[in-house]
């Protein structure tokens, strides 16, 4: 219950795509109760407030303090979805500890207890004392704990003088220990075999027992089993039925059957027991060891395994289940690579431990039962058949009473005192949260879900767990799609970690923090003094200036394009602050089209059906021998005006242009005509109305279907000449750069939807950036401004249009990342007068039947325009030369290219900033040459404009620099160990750096050449 952190929302985007598109869509917000970090907070504030643990103030105290630090923050993290502006049905807001949840929980435990699936074990756990203050290095402890050495002693051989030596970094364990285990093989040892060892501190007799697990190259050879505090030694205890001895209590302390040391918390025991075999003369050596040593993230306690009787859920059927639903395909993990890992944890599944000793949480509804009656044995807590479990008291008891055949007066119920793992009510939230047990309107609407997104860290710990409940408790898969986020790291690529300080929270990158403030908040948390200081430093270095405003759309838009099929992504907020001022551009944008299309603009006016013979602009007499041509115009503009397309009036046009059948000769449908295929219907063909009416209508769309019956044509034709020119046109008037951005708009189109349905958002965002910031910005904008300063009204009608379209298509496109400024700016573009969405997070998601205009061959040309014109200016930037300076081009191309630059003449003067291009095989003098491809030069006249030696002069200045980088550059890469020891990511970044530099140097001495020639 902590403040959210920054991490990555697909399912955000998702939600509002299929909103946008239609399709009901239900989001629930909830928080679970996070047993261990939420005690482990209270405990610390509690500690610091009042000096007192839980255990002096009492279960139940505790757990009000709990509910009442709940009731302080629990809104935080729903302020913070609310800001994120994430849409989230408000009204179904959950907490696992909730009634109707907690209901749920103790349905499905009583549940699985009945039929078995959760049983009652004695097994290793490690076991973590919660209790103490984190004051030094371990809790509860003045003095530091010796860790990484390895303590040597011996046990004597009994009736010998022989003495087995063993090796431990837990000496204190001894007290526990119950046998000392040798390789069969090992010859140093074989005399022993089945002698045994005495334990020099209480009346116990250890065998010395052989196991091929032992080591026989480690330390001595011989190994002390304590089979109650240490994993392996559990197995070798198991293996050779060895007694399982536990010495230490729940909260740290030696137990009392430990003589001497019993009453000692444990590291103090380490110490004692050193002293007393160095007393005996025992000891041999204490050396160091290189060691891992488990401690707890969140209590920052050492990690002890201990021998336990806990709650266990079987999970080998479950897990067969869930492995077989994602082998047929009947579960989808996205990415596919993580079905490996989902594989391995099913194919090597343990039974879960579900109990946790803990306060906080949902108390196990399970009672163990003594039995008042000398005919019945006392049961131990170890043992399953003196547990019952019940939906209340009441009903365990009546359990109770039918298991063992004794009234209620003869039983006393006392409940187990832990709680159960968080995962578990985790596990049950696909349909808890719809009112099971019970059959719900809600569950039976909204249940089995369609997408779940979560961290690929917890696949097992959550996902996993839901997919066995949902198909134990429900017979069916709680989602059909599971769709695994990165972790979000810092710009180093570290862990999150407040002690590191570079925990992000979403609200200070949306409104802007000082550094200053974000240090003050560091004193507000759980930190000790040290980790403090060690925050204040990372937070330093990370945010030297703190972290600037960025806004939610830009934190959303930026979480997005960062994901990629990768593990981890590391956030840099200046990349983040980058996509602010992305919005900044859109936003400008808007408001400098706004100016171009005027206040008395009206987009997709509804047109009356008499009126089509007017827009198609044809009557009787119009129609000419070019029928294929005229075809061509004619669909586009019924495309435009969708709803009297199947008017008579419009029929009746079409049946006139269809007159002339010679148009079957050679004419190929394009994408346009079999959308106006479907509008129909594609019932046209048998349409009888149609037939008898309009025949020629009829005849042409029988035309189509011969296509479409073809369905690899569609996917792989390819037009070419006049049909790749028209194919598309609006309003029959278009420029090839209006027909050009036409097809960019398509082109994003068919990106975005393509990234969402492979939930490839990179793919997404990356196509909304492009759109936005290269063709309506730097190209299509820049390119309108002159027609819109024409007197040609055809032209800007048309440009309005195109424009408007843009807009409109690209606001939507980018509405599900950035939802604020997509709206905002929505409300303020020109509207119909009706039919208009009243929020654009309903306005239907754009796709490829809104926006059939791609034409790939005519952005072939446009790129080839650009090269070009991206060489100009470029050139322009060398020579100082201001926008207001136009130049003249001479073009010296092949036939194709000349083709090409001919059709974009217009464009080219206006985006290279020139005053005319021309083409000729003998260019003026006074110019520089300016190579694009071995097919295409450009001669710009630059006489009359610069000043050739001064200009001279500032590019032989930059000529020094740049090859000063270069020689530095290249003397640094050329080191003897510079492969060895730089980072392969300074390789890399060196080696570009190196061939941008080489490139920019290359084009200053072209450009010092022509200057040369000027002088």
């Amino acid at each position: 219950m902590a403040a959210l952190r920054v991490r990555f929302e697909a399912v955000v985007a998702v939600t509002e795509l299929h909103r946008m598109n239609g399709r009901t869509t239900l989001w629930n917000p909830g928080c679970d109760h996070a047993g261990i970090a939420t005690q482990v907070v209270v405990e610390k504030k509690v500690w610091r407030e009042e000096k007192k643990t839980r255990h002096d103030i009492g279960r139940e105290k505790f757990i009000e303090k709990i509910w009442e630090w709940r009731r302080e923050k629990g809104d935080t993290i729903y302020v913070q979805l609310r800001k994120l502006g994430l849409s989230l049905d408000w009204t179904r807001a959950c907490f696992t500890m909730d009634p109707k949840l907690c209901r749920a929980v103790t349905e499905a435990f009583v549940r699985l207890h009945d039929e078995g699936v959760i049983y009652r074990g004695n097994r290793l756990v490690d076991k973590i004392q919660l209790n103490g203050r984190t004051l030094l290095s371990v809790p509860g402890y003045e003095e530091k704990v010796e860790f990484g050495v390895l303590v040597s002693f011996a046990y004597k051989v009994e009736g010998s003088e022989d003495e087995v030596v063993v090796a431990t970094t837990r000496v204190e364990t001894m007290l526990g220990d119950t046998a000392v285990a040798v390789h069969p093989e090992d010859p140093r040892y074989k005399h022993l075999h089945g002698r045994v060892v005495l334990h020099p501190f209480c009346d116990r007799k250890l065998p010395i027992v052989c196991d091929d697990y032992v080591d026989r190259e480690f330390g001595t050879g011989a190994v002390k089993i304590t089979p109650a505090h240490d994993p392996n030694d559990y197995d070798i205890g198991k293996r050779h039925n060895l007694p399982f001895i536990t010495i230490f209590s729940d909260d740290g302390y030696v137990t009392g059957d430990c003589g001497v040391f019993s009453g000692m918390k444990r590291f103090h025991a380490r110490k004692a027991v050193t002293e007393a075999l160095k007393e005996r003369g025992l000891y041999r050596d204490t050396i160091n060891n290189p060691m891992v040593v488990p401690f707890c993230s969140r209590s920052k306690d050492v990690v002890e395994p201990l021998i336990k009787p806990q709650w266990y859920v079987r999970c080998d059927e479950m897990a067969q289940s869930a492995k077989e639903a994602v082998r047929r395909g009947e579960l989808k993990i996205i990415p596919e690579h993580h079905t490996k890992t989902w594989f391995h944890w099913m194919d090597n599944i343990r039974d879960w431990c579900v109990s946790r000793q803990l306060w906080w949480g949902h108390r196990i509804p399970a009672y163990f039962v003594t039995v008042d009656d000398p005919s019945i044995a006392a049961g131990s807590e170890t043992d399953n058949e003196y547990w019952v479990s019940g939906r209340s008291r009441e009903e365990a008891l009546e359990k109770a009473c039918k298991k063992f055949g004794v009234p209620s007066t003869k039983l006393t119920l006392k409940q187990d005192e832990d709680v159960l793992d968080t995962w578990f009510s985790s596990g049950l939230f696909p349909f808890s949260i719809f009112g099971w047990p019970d059959e719900t309107d809600d569950l039976r609407a909204f249940y089995p879900g369609t997408l779940l997104e979560t961290g690929h860290d917890i696949l097992f710990f959550w996902v996993a767990r839901m997919v066995f409940f949902g198909q134990k408790l429900l017979k069916r898969l709680p989602f059909r799609e599971v769709y695994l986020h990165p972790i979000v790291r810092d710009a180093h690529g570290r862990k999150m970690s407040k002690s590191l300080g570079n925990v992000i929270d979403p609200m200070d990158v949306i409104r802007g923090i000082t550094l200053e403030n974000l240090h003050q908040q560091l004193l507000g948390g759980n930190l000790d003094p040290n980790e403090i200081a060690k925050a204040k430093e990372g937070q330093k270095q990370d945010y030297p200036d703190g972290i600037p405003e960025c806004g939610t759309d830009a934190l959303r838009f930026a979480l997005c394009a960062y994901v990629s099929q990768g593990r981890d992504i590391n956030l840099d907020i200046l990349r983040v602050q980058g996509y602010r001022f992305f919005c900044n551009k859109l936003w400008n944008a808007i408001k400098f089209a706004l100016t171009y299309l005027g206040n008395d603009f009206k987009p997709d006016q509804k047109i009356d059906t008499a009126d089509v013979p007017r827009i198609l602009e044809t009557n009787n007499k119009s129609v000419g021998s070019s029928s294929v041509e005229n075809i061509k115009s004619i669909v586009a503009k019924c495309l435009l005006h969708k709803e009297v397309l199947q008017s008579d009036k419009t029929l009746e046009v079409l049946n006139l242009y269809l007159g002339d059948c010679s148009y079957l000769d050679g004419f190929v449908p394009s994408q346009s005509d079999v959308v106006v295929f479907e509008a129909f219907g594609g019932d046209g063909v048998g349409n009888t109305g149609i037939g008898a009416k309009y025949p020629h209508v009829q005849r042409w769309l029988r035309h189509i279907h011969s296509f479409i019956d073809d369905k690899s044509y569609f996917k792989s034709s390819k037009l070419t000449g006049s049909d790749a020119e028209g194919r598309y046109k609006v309003l029959g008037n278009e420029t090839p750069m209006d027909l050009w951005m036409l097809s960019r708009v398509s082109a994003a189109v068919e990106q975005c939807n393509k990234g969402f349905e492979n939930y490839d958002f990179p793919m997404v965002t990356t196509a909304c950036y492009n759109f936005w910031y290269y063709d309506v910005c730097d190209v299509y904008l820049e390119y309108l401004k002159p027609v819109f300063q024409s007197n040609d009204s055809a032209a800007i009608s048309t440009a309005k249009m195109i424009l408007y379209k843009c807009l409109h298509v690209g606001l939507r496109l980018l509405s599900p990342f950035m939802p604020f400024i997509t709206e905002e700016l929505f409300q303020r573009l020109p509207h119909p007068a009706e039919g208009h969405p009243a929020s654009i997070c309903i306005a239907p998601y754009p796709d490829s039947n809104e926006c059939p205009w791609r034409n790939t061959e005519l952005e072939s040309e446009v790129e080839f325009v650009q090269k070009i014109i991206h060489t100009v200016r470029s050139a322009r930037s060398d020579y100082n030369l201001p926008n207001k300076a136009k130049t003249e081009a001479y073009m010296v191309c092949s036939d194709d290219a000349m083709s090409i630059v001919h059709k974009y003449e217009h464009a080219m003067c206006t985006l290279a900033y020139c005053s005319k291009v021309e083409f000729c095989a003998s260019p003026p003098q006074g110019c520089a040459i300016l190579t694009v491809s071995d097919k295409c030069e450009v001669h710009l006249l630059l006489k009359g404009l610069i000043d050739p030696a001064k200009e001279l002069a500032k590019l032989q200045k930059k000529q020094d620099q740049l090859e000063q980088q270069v020689r530095k550059l290249k003397q640094t890469m050329a080191a003897p160990d510079y492969t060895i020891k730089v980072p392969e990511e300074v390789r890399l970044s060196n080696t570009d750096k190196l061939a941008q530099t080489e490139g920019e140097l290359a084009r200053l001495l072209s450009a010092i050449s022509a200057l040369r020639t000027m002088e």
